[in-house]
């Protein structure tokens, strides 16, 4: 069995026979049972539980793997019993989760941090895919868009990720700067490769420039600021990253409508302990200092 939280969740209706008993026992959402239930049905290829009116029974197959479920339960709680207390302090492995294109921007936060608290482990995992906090893949996600809806998890509005638009010197010597936003479509353009991307500073290029104008695309922010140093073409770039770069000039200052929402996302049953509270603290108090540097906010 992958996944003992799923089975956890089946325990718990079972106990109490209703679908809001074991969300109450549990702490989650309802729908995170109702999902659990079905995901353990899939995986097993057999109903777990009779629905009706009264609440849910389990099936013969249900009550086997109750009784293994009971087993587990007892064993768990016995070894709460022996760990109580060890997760006071901030220390033990702490599992952050963002973009890739962030990195350059959040690993130097992540090294201040370890040397205040230097019993905490550290690991930074990034991707495009969203890690699942429901099984404990990440403690705390940085995410990027609209405001993630997952209904187990904490949500909080981060920080205004600024963009602006830059080129290398090598690229205005030979090309010259557009002097306004029309110009762009003159030039040679840094894009992504999902020319549908979300992404608001990439929308609004969409309305700017001619798909003829992006010579070079990627799906690889780092590529694209490689590709702007390089001299391929105008491109955004955060500004963050940019300020590595001392051959970049900017073209065009960041703007409000261009920054990327970020949020901060943690699982309710970990949202509380004292090492995501420390490192989330830590985090807004970056964030501030931030803003105030790039006053996208004035």
């Amino acid at each position: 069995m992958d996944n003992w939280g799923e089975v956890r969740t089946a325990f718990q209706v079972a106990l109490h026979g209703t679908v809001s008993g074991a969300a109450e026992a549990l702490g989650v959402h309802h729908a995170t049972v109702i999902r659990h239930i079905d995901a353990l049905e899939a995986q097993l290829g057999a109903k777990l539980f009779q629905r009706h009116a009264r609440g849910y029974t389990p099936t013969e197959a249900g009550e086997d793997l109750l009784r293994v479920a009971q087993a587990t339960e007892d064993q768990f709680n016995q070894l709460q019993g022996r760990i109580k207390g060890r997760g006071e302090g901030v220390s033990g492995e702490l599992v952050v989760t963002s973009l890739v294109g962030m990195a350059g921007m959040f690993a130097p936060v992540l090294a201040e941090f370890q040397r205040d608290y230097p019993n905490v482990v550290l690991r930074y995992l990034t991707g495009d895919r969203l890690f699942r906090l429901e099984y404990g893949e990440a403690h705390v996600a940085i995410r990027a868009g609209s405001a993630p809806e997952q209904p187990d998890n904490v949500v909080q509005p981060f920080f205004r990720h600024p963009f602006a638009l830059y080129a290398s010197n090598t690229y205005v010597k030979a090309h010259g700067k557009p002097e306004r936003d029309s110009d762009l479509a003159q030039h040679r353009i840094v894009c992504h490769d999902d020319l549908n991307s979300r992404a608001p500073m990439y929308r609004w290029l969409r309305d700017q420039v001619p798909e003829s104008a992006c010579v070079f695309r990627s799906t690889d922010m780092r590529a694209n600021t490689e590709a702007v140093v390089a001299g391929a073409g105008i491109g955004f770039v955060p500004v963050f990253e940019a300020r590595r770069h001392p051959d970049l000039v900017e073209i065009m200052p960041a703007r409000d409508e261009w920054a990327s929402q970020l949020w901060l996302v943690t699982h309710v049953d970990l949202h509380r302990a004292a090492k995501v509270q420390a490192f989330l603290k830590y985090l807004k108090s970056h964030a501030k200092q931030w803003e105030k540097c790039c006053a996208l906010n004035d």
